[in-house]
Order: C-alpha cells, then sequence, then structure tokens
C-alpha cells in the first residue's frame, strides 16, 4: 500500500493525501476524513523517511545512547521519549559502543535527520571546541559532565549526578553504622570514577581510616562477573572489610552472590552498597543499598 493508492482509494491527489499526513490545515474536513478513514482501513504506514525529505523543518530530537548493555538508561530513555513527545517532537535514537565517537554519529544524526538538537546519554568528558564544532545545533550532555574537556561552561549544557558528593556521603553513612574497613570497588578510570575516589578519599581522610589504598580495586562498570572476582579478594584480604561500596547496582548483584558464595551472612558478616538505584536493586535479597 502506498500514498498513491490511498489517493486513488480516496478520489484525491497525492498531495492532498500528504497534506493530510502531515497535519496541514489546507484540506477540506470531508477529504480528510476520507484520508484519514483510509488509512486506518489499510493499515498505511506513512514513509517516514520520505516525508523527512520534503519537509521545511523537522520535529526530531536526536538521543545518541552509548553503551547499550547499561541497565541504568532504561528509565532516563524511557522518560526523555515521553518528555520529547509531549512537547510535539519526535525522538530519533542510536546506541553505539563504548569506543565509539558519539559527536561524529550525532553529527551524522544531525544532517540525515535535520535535528533540532542532540541529547548525549553516557559519552565523554573532554570535549574540545574542535569537537563539538561538527555540531549545528544545540546539545545536552546527560548522566555526565564536560569536566575534564575544554568547553566554555557556557557553550554546552549538562545534566549530571553530583559523584563526587555522593561517593563522599556514601562513606559518611557507612561510618555512622559503624563501619571502618570500607573497601571500594569502582569501574574503568573515566571522569565518574575520578570524582567518585576524590569523594571517598576525602571522607576517609575526615575520618581518620588508615590505609584506604589497600581497600580500593578497580574493576570495569555493569560487569557482575568482575565485582564478584573483586569482592572475593577483597574478602581473602588478612584484615578484610567490613562493607565494599560497590561500581553500581547491576555490578553489585555479582558481589552479593560473592559473598553469599564464601558462607558469609550478607549484609550481617559484609555489607554492601551500590549506586544508580535501578530497579533491579530493589527485588534482590537483600535489596541493595
Amino acid at each position: 500500500m502506498t500514498i498513491k493508492d490511498i489517493a486513488r482509494q480516496c478520489d484525491v491527489s497525492v498531495s492532498t493525501v500528504s497534506r493530510v499526513l502531515n497535519d496541514r490545515p489546507d484540506v477540506s474536513p470531508e477529504n480528510r476524513r476520507k484520508v484519514l478513514s483510509a488509512i486506518q482501513r489499510s493499515n498505511y504506514i506513512p514513509n517516514n523517511t520520505a516525508r523527512d525529505l520534503v519537509k521545511t523543518k523537522s520535529d526530531a530530537i536526536g538521543l545518541v545512547v552509548r553503551g547499550v548493555s547499561n541497565p541504568f538508561y532504561t528509565d532516563i530513555i524511557r522518560v526523555i521519549e515521553e518528555q520529547v513527545t509531549a512537547r510535539g517532537y519526535t525522538l530519533v535514537m542510536q546506541q553505539i559502543g563504548t569506543c565509539d565517537d558519539e559527536v561524529k554519529r550525532g553529527a551524522m544524526m544531525e544532517r540525515e535527520k535535520r535535528l533540532q538538537g542532540i541529547i548525549f546519554l553516557g559519552g565523554r568528558s573532554d570535549y574540545s571546541p574542535a569537537d563539538t564544532a561538527l555540531l549545528n545545533v544545540p546539545f545536552v550532555c546527560c548522566s555526565y559532565t564536560n569536566s575534564y574537556g575544554t568547553l566554555p561552561p557556557e557553550s554546552y549544557s549538562s545534566v549530571s549526578i553530583a559523584d563526587e558528593q555522593e561517593a563522599y556521603r556514601a562513606v559518611m553513612e557507612l561510618a555512622k553504622k559503624g563501619h571502618r574497613r570500607i573497601a571500594f570497588i569502582h569501574g574503568e578510570r573515566t571522569s565518574v570514577t575520578e570524582n567518585r575516589l576524590t569523594g571517598f578519599y576525602r571522607a576517609c581522610d575526615e575520618l581518620g581510616l588508615e590505609s584506604p589504598e589497600e581497600y580500593v580495586r578497580e574493576g570495569v562498570y555493569h560487569d557482575p562477573d568482575r565485582c564478584a572476582e573483586l569482592t572475593r579478594e577483597l574478602l581473602q584480604l588478612p584484615e578484610p572489610p567490613t562493607c565494599i561500596l560497590m561500581p553500581d547496582d547491576f555490578s553489585s548483584i555479582g558481589g552479593g552472590n560473592a559473598i553469599r558464595r564464601m558462607d558469609l551472612r550478607f549484609p550481617e558478616d559484609v555489607s554492601a552498597a551500590g549506586y544508580d538505584g535501578i530497579q533491579l536493586a530493589s527485588v534482590t535479597n537483600p535489596a541493595m543499598t
């Protein structure tokens, strides 16, 4: 079924069908009713690519998501789509691998889809003016900030977690529970990790905790197996930690399983806390802090 078939069924021109599909006002009520009825009867699906080519202005917002397996993004993507749609725009999303260049991908999307703006979810944090010169529309860095780049602060927008503050707060809360040997498994060395490490060490300093370096391990974000391996390593130390701060909730599931498999009670013998607050963490037994 094509737009020509719809026009033939309704005894109208192809341009009339096109105007109905684009919600143009210059169509009579009778013709609009006939076209919409024919579309519904035939389950016709408009060719949006072809429509985009003739539109003088796109209504699309681009979303580039780095890290296709990250469950932390699920709820964020859903809310972004809801809010974009509620404001009369269309969301165009592309997922990229952790090593892909999201700015180049965003620039390609901008030209192909004539985007009005771009949201980068989970991207780099070291943009330079030369990098972003490829973009001709406003962009927002979501879940991170460009704090390690050379962009002027007024040249971009960001929505990010206060990683240093939250790592500091996590250690302080754990200390209130009586923990003095607090371990920290972090992810790959990114700006997020650097900020969290700064907060972790600042809290340890203020609390007078000795040798925190002994309890720090570098893992991989969103990797339960690696988190389990490092959890076992920490708990085999001569003076094992009484609590482990894990890189993210998804990884913490592996850490919790490792604790149980060592015949330790979780959280009575070893406590743990995670980052993100994903739904999955609330249904584990026990639920992850």
